[in-house]
């Protein structure tokens, strides 16, 4: 049993190494294709296809053209991630970018040329900078459209090795790197290009799925796979004792569970043999004839009085039987439409995050960017409220804080000039952990009795105040609006404090300030005093909360 469960983790974990091998994988191709098109779309750029054809024809370019030249890579290579610098060459290996005179046959080796000269136009990967080993260099023909794409010179890029990242691995929102769990990335030489590793553990010479590694007295299990495109490897250790740590677990639980097993085995069976095994063998002799099958009544009579009254409760016993029978098959059916149901209700809101992302892509291909950028926050609240995991009742002012961003933004988008909003938030203060949504209720009085009920356009500001007093920090959600006196300011609270889930503010927010304030004093109770208002007449209204920094980071 012990082997059975070990070999059922390695198979796991295996499992696990293969998924996490076929991302890194994956990710890699998707790395190198986005800079083949990078690089491309450098080599294809008018200016630098002019620039380089009059080159090509015999006329030099001035140092200005250069500075122009060197102007127009930059504005791309201002967008990419990873690019330390970008150079171009002519065929008789010339500089035209950067502004110096090196040889294209002074940078690199002369095998290094005549791979991106077979490659004939394609992007080739050529390994790492000898002289800086965090760099990894890159080059292709740059070639000329209108001229039958002749050859017109050379574009290298030198890229940081950090651009090909290997933990930042994630499926489905959960990141597929374990703690303890190593990565390599090699090129066709065998060079390291990018390691998560510590310096003490060293890339192992050969790696085979069904033997472990040893390194430094410690085993690994090990997966490779290779790149097809540039003949890269990806190379994972994974430790065995975290494949094998829940076997002890395992074993101590499948032991106590056969040991409660035969003790409930022989009590059960104490009872049974003298509740069962004696009227069974009574019954028997008046039921010989009797079919196995569809419980049936005996049509035995005796005359003695004893049979006679056990064949007539046996024959209770059967038709009791059957309609408990027919009443458990009906009730497995509604059960069974029930989970059907309970399916379908879970399915919707699948449905509704799926359309939603079409609709998003729809618009960005269409070039809709403030539709599209609507449709995705519209997204992330109907995410971020429609949950059914009740721990993720708690969440991190951070995630609210976000959440009170993407309203925001579908309420400016319905509002337009009508509403000004801003955001002031300690990024510090992120980690510090609250109830779900208790932010947007106030931003929607804010709106609806600040905004909306003045002319001309309205602010919405939400901010947070760390340390007011050590030990809790400060929601407050403000508006520019009407404004309030005092009067009216009681009256609120009161209505607030009887727990009038009736009133105007409860009917416009849907939550409402009164469910508000139940919620802070349900969670925080004496930690926090609850909704707090602020107003003057005519310079607008602040409502907030505190919070406990105690619960901050836990």
């Amino acid at each position: 049993m012990n082997d059975q469960v070990s070999k059922l983790l390695q198979v796991n974990t295996e499992r696990h190494m293969e998924n996490t091998a076929v991302q890194a994988t994956g990710n890699i191709t998707l790395l190198l294709n986005q800079m083949d098109n990078f690089t491309a779309q450098i080599a294809t750029n008018a200016v630098v296809q002019s620039m380089m054809q009059k080159e090509l024809n015999g006329k030099p370019l001035s140092f200005d053209a250069r500075q122009q030249l060197q102007q127009e890579v930059r504005k791309h290579e201002a967008y990419m991630k990873g690019v330390r610098s970008i150079e171009l060459y002519t065929t008789d290996y010339s500089t035209l970018l950067p502004l110096t005179e090196n040889k294209l046959n002074d940078r690199l080796p002369a095998e290094w040329i005549a791979k991106a000269d077979k490659a004939k136009g394609g992007l080739v990967w050529l390994g790492t900078d000898e002289k800086n080993p965090d760099i990894v260099i890159a080059m292709r023909h740059v070639r000329l459209m209108n001229q039958s794409f002749s050859q017109a010179g050379y574009l290298l890029i030198y890229l940081d090795v950090n651009y090909f990242e290997l933990t930042d691995l994630s499926v489905d929102g959960v990141n597929s790197v374990a703690s303890n769990e190593y990565m390599w990335l090699t090129d066709d030489i065998g060079t390291v290009l990018n390691t998560n590793s510590p310096q003490n553990i060293v890339l192992p010479q050969s790696i085979t799925a069904q033997h472990s590694i040893k390194i430094d007295s410690k085993y690994y299990y090990g997966v490779q796979r290779t790149i097809e495109d540039v003949n890269w490897q990806i190379t994972i250790l994974t430790p065995v004792d975290e494949a094998t740590e829940g076997i002890s677990v395992l074993r101590t639980g499948i032991i106590i569970s056969l040991l409660a097993g035969i003790i409930l085995f022989l009590i059960a069976t104490y009872f049974l043999s003298g509740m069962i095994s004696k009227p069974i063998l009574r019954l028997i002799r008046a039921m010989r004839v009797a079919r196995l099958g569809t419980l049936k009544v005996i049509p035995i009579e005796s005359a003695t009085i004893e049979i006679n009254e056990l064949n007539h409760t046996y024959n209770q016993m059967v038709e009791s039987l059957n309609g408990l029978i027919k009443m458990v098959y009906e009730k497995e059916i509604l059960q069974s439409q029930t989970e059907l149901k309970a399916l379908q209700a879970q399915i919707n809101p699948h449905f509704l995050f799926n359309t939603l992302e079409a609709l998003y892509w729809e618009l960005e291909t269409r070039g809709e960017e403030q539709l599209a950028e609507a449709i995705v926050a519209m997204s992330g609240i109907f995410r971020y409220v429609i949950n059914r995991d009740e721990q993720d009742e708690w969440v991190t002012l951070g995630d609210e804080i976000d959440h009170a961003e993407r309203y925001l933004k579908i309420m400016k988008m319905r509002m337009m000039d009508r509403l000004e909003w801003s955001i002031e938030v300690d990024p510090d203060c992120r980690v510090i952990v609250m109830p779900k949504l208790l932010v947007q209720p106030l931003i929607e009085n804010a709106i609806h009795h600040g905004v909306e009920q003045q002319i001309g356009s309205g602010i919405v500001k939400l901010s947070v105040v760390e340390n007011l007093t050590e030990q809790h920090i400060r929601i407050k959600v403000s508006d520019n609006g009407p404004g309030m006196s005092e009067q009216q300011i009681e009256q609120v609270m009161e209505r607030i404090k009887r727990k009038n889930r009736n009133n105007q503010e409860g009917k416009s927010t849907g939550v409402g300030l009164s469910i508000t304030e139940q919620r802070i004093k349900l969670y925080f109770g004496t930690e926090s005093e609850g909704l707090m208002i602020e107003s003057e007449t005519g310079k607008g209204t602040t409502v907030s909360f505190d919070i406990p920094i105690a619960l901050k980071g836990e």
